[in-house]
């Protein structure tokens, strides 16, 4: 009977499965997986990451030692070898860059995806409430995302910085709380779209509170191009902590970011120590393209208008 039903859409030849046909996500998959550019992104950005926690657990040297044999000699000297265990050369001071590099990329990436976890959610919930609610409440809360555009963003994490202190945590809150304006321009514009669909309504006159319907109904069927935005914020991320730690407002020693070791690279080019410069420039490009790539793959993935 299947096959009966088949064979006049010329389908018959299809296996079962594929017939039956696939959900959202596994859809979604099967479509990312095709993209040889985000699967690459996805594949760097795993090394990335395996690299940032465990590179100073195989570096010979830690982040913090010293090696005096390589202070005040030729800048050669704190030349990459693998015969002194400094496999990325050493700093002015002589601290292993192997052991710095991985844990700069280990706080960049931090900062990028707390902060964009802090974003998401604000702006998640904010853009969700008010596309939702509507009428004027829409329109007062819109405007206070309107007037908080208008604020010079640098200029305010600054000033967070100076005023309260250059912490981590200091760090991800300013960022993330300062980044979720376009998150919640974004679910906000869905949100209205959605909210006149058949399911929303027969929740609403079932009795479902808003809330509910906001959170179990609306939100869920966002998170699709939630998290496309989420994959593209967090290299601005990456980035917006890296310049202020290259101006020097970011995190400070012991730690470093991969922002602070190109700041420090980039003074050292002039005493011939390219290296210093190098790697971490290196891993801070391939990073942020790692991320695009996959935010690319995944809005190609859950596009509706290439199903």
């Amino acid at each position: 009977m299947v096959s009966a039903s088949l064979r006049g859409r010329g389908l018959e030849s299809l296996p079962l499965d594929e017939v039956k046909g696939r959900s959202l996500w596994a859809d979604a998959r099967r479509r990312f997986l095709r993209n040889k550019a985000a699967v690459a992104g996805l594949v760097l950005l795993v090394l990335i990451a395996v690299f940032s926690f465990t590179g100073e657990w195989i570096a010979a040297w830690s982040n913090e030692e010293i090696d005096f044999n390589v202070i005040g000699s030729a800048a050669t000297m704190g030349m990459p070898s693998f015969e002194n265990g400094h496999y990325f050369g050493t700093d002015d001071l002589g601290r292993d860059q192997f052991a710095r590099t991985a844990q700069g990329t280990r706080v960049s990436l931090m900062v990028g995806l707390v902060g964009t976890f802090i974003a998401v959610v604000v702006g998640t919930i904010y853009g969700a409430v008010a596309g939702y609610v509507g009428g004027r409440t829409d329109q007062i809360m819109m405007r206070i995302v309107d007037i908080l555009f208008a604020i010079p963003f640098m200029f305010v994490l600054i000033l967070l910085l100076v005023m309260f202190g250059r912490s981590m945590v200091m760090i991800f809150i300013g960022i993330g709380l300062l980044s979720w304006l376009g998150m919640a321009r974004i679910v906000r514009g869905q949100t209205i779209s959605l909210k006149h669909k058949e399911y929303i309504e027969a929740a609403r006159a079932s009795g479902v509170p808003g809330w509910k319907i906001i959170f179990r109904h609306i939100v869920p069927n966002l998170l699709g191009i939630v998290a496309v935005y989420a994959t593209l914020l967090v290299p601005d991320m990456i980035m917006t902590e890296s310049f202020i730690s290259f101006l020097g407002l970011g995190v400070q020693e012991p730690l470093t970011s991969l922002g602070a070791l190109i700041s420090e690279g980039s003074k050292a080019i002039t005493q011939g120590a390219m290296w210093q410069l190098w790697f971490p420039f290196g891993f801070f490009v391939v990073t942020l393209y790692a991320f695009y790539f996959v935010g690319d793959g995944l809005r190609d993935a859950l596009d509706p208008k290439d199903r």
